[in-house]
């Protein structure tokens, strides 16, 4: 009795070593997920009133303003009936009805086809992949369907009122079906337009810009900022333009160039550069993917003289191969260092080492470092 009571002792000592540990590791894991420090962003005074929101009740707000204007808009993907996974659409069904806010099929082929066919005969379609990973069902539908219906009738029918949405990106546990960015996969189609934003302000007005543009456009979320980035936003509908990129910080002496969730790693880099090198960084954010704004970044180049580019997506192929290139092309004379890209691997996303795989501060330091001494 006495060594079974010692046994169980034993094993649980065991469990609780073996609890605290695993507590420990995922602490550290998380810690490190948390690759980044968000800086809010400030509202325009010409917006008007405001509330605070996390990013995606800033999209539930565009999509609110975009329903309650256009009676012909419709809100559809799988399970947005209730809210969706991430609560984007939460409470929408209730307020527009189940004819213009409904769940669909599981078949993202099925959803976009069915948001191709409304925007052909006029309705604003807003469609909802649950996940930028399961994009790809659609592909054929998106890229030889909607980015080319305009062009394959002479301007006769488009389906420009269509915009698909979907969460994308890591946030260090998500692994191979749910951490991917997808942008390059679709910025090589003329006929879309492709966009990213940073935070709840730029959301809500870039995915109303969307919305009512009169191309088909692929609309993704970071979702690793859905709960964390909070801003005063507008609750008021307001646009912010497609295609013009962003000079959040000025510098002199290195451009640094990227979208999304990375733009807030970016802006840490550069603090890290001052303080540490005395080195002036330049912050772009891209926002549109697709057509992108080259003259924003080419104008820094020529003043800086050096160019990190950085995105999670794998580097091989990854766009800031295309930004790499036309800089390249354009600037050449300017450059004073080979253009660095600091991107995600070309691996699969694994599961436990994700925050590993993720192109953080470190790593972009180690690039503006490597510029500058050149």
């Amino acid at each position: 009795m006495a060594a079974l009571k010692g046994l169980i002792t034993k094993g649980s000592l065991q469990k609780l070593v073996f609890s605290n540990v695993r507590k420990e590791f995922k602490t550290r894991i998380f810690a490190r997920c948390s690759h980044f420090t968000y800086v809010p962003d400030t509202p325009k005074a010409n917006h008007g009133e405001t509330t605070r929101m996390n990013l995606f009740q800033s999209i539930n707000s565009a999509m609110d303003n975009a329903l309650e204007q256009d009676p012909t808009a419709v809100l559809f993907g799988e399970d947005v009936a209730f809210g969706g996974v991430f609560r984007c659409s939460i409470g929408l069904k209730d307020k527009y009805g189940k004819d213009r806010v409904f769940n669909t099929p599981l078949s993202e082929q099925g959803i976009v086809a069915f948001g191709i066919g409304l925007a052909v005969v006029g309705a604003t379609a807003i469609a909802e992949i649950q996940f930028a990973d399961y994009i790809f069902p659609a592909y054929d539908q998106i890229v030889n369907e909607a980015a080319k219906f305009r062009y394959r009738t002479g301007n006769l029918f488009d389906c420009g009122k269509l915009t698909i949405r979907a969460p994308c990106g890591a946030v260090g546990h998500g692994a191979m079906y749910h951490s991917q960015s997808v942008e390059a996969q679709f910025a090589h189609t003329a006929g879309l337009k492709v966009v990213i934003p940073r935070g709840p302000i730029q959301a809500k007005g870039l995915l109303l810009s969307c919305i009512w543009d009169e191309n088909p456009c692929i609309f993704l979320e970071p979702k690793i900022l859905y709960r964390s980035a909070i801003e005063e936003v507008p609750i008021h509908k307001y646009t912010i333009p497609l295609s013009q990129a962003e000079v959040i910080l000025e510098g002199k002496d290195v451009t640094l160039v990227g979208y999304g969730t990375q733009v807030h790693v970016l802006r840490e880099v550069a603090n890290m550069a001052q303080e540490r090198l005395n080195v002036s960084c330049e912050v772009i954010d891209l926002r549109t993917i697709l057509p992108y704004d080259f003259e924003t970044i080419a104008n820094s180049v020529v003043k800086t003289g050096r160019l990190v580019i950085s995105h999670e997506a794998p580097v091989t192929m990854g766009f800031a191969t295309e930004i790499a290139t036309a800089v390249q092309e354009e600037c050449f004379l300017n450059l004073e260092a080979p253009i660095q890209r600091v991107c995600g691997y070309d691996i699969p996303f694994p599961h436990v080492f994700e925050p590993f795989c993720l192109p953080d501060k470190y790593r972009v330091f180690e690039a503006v470092k490597k510029v500058i001494n050149f």
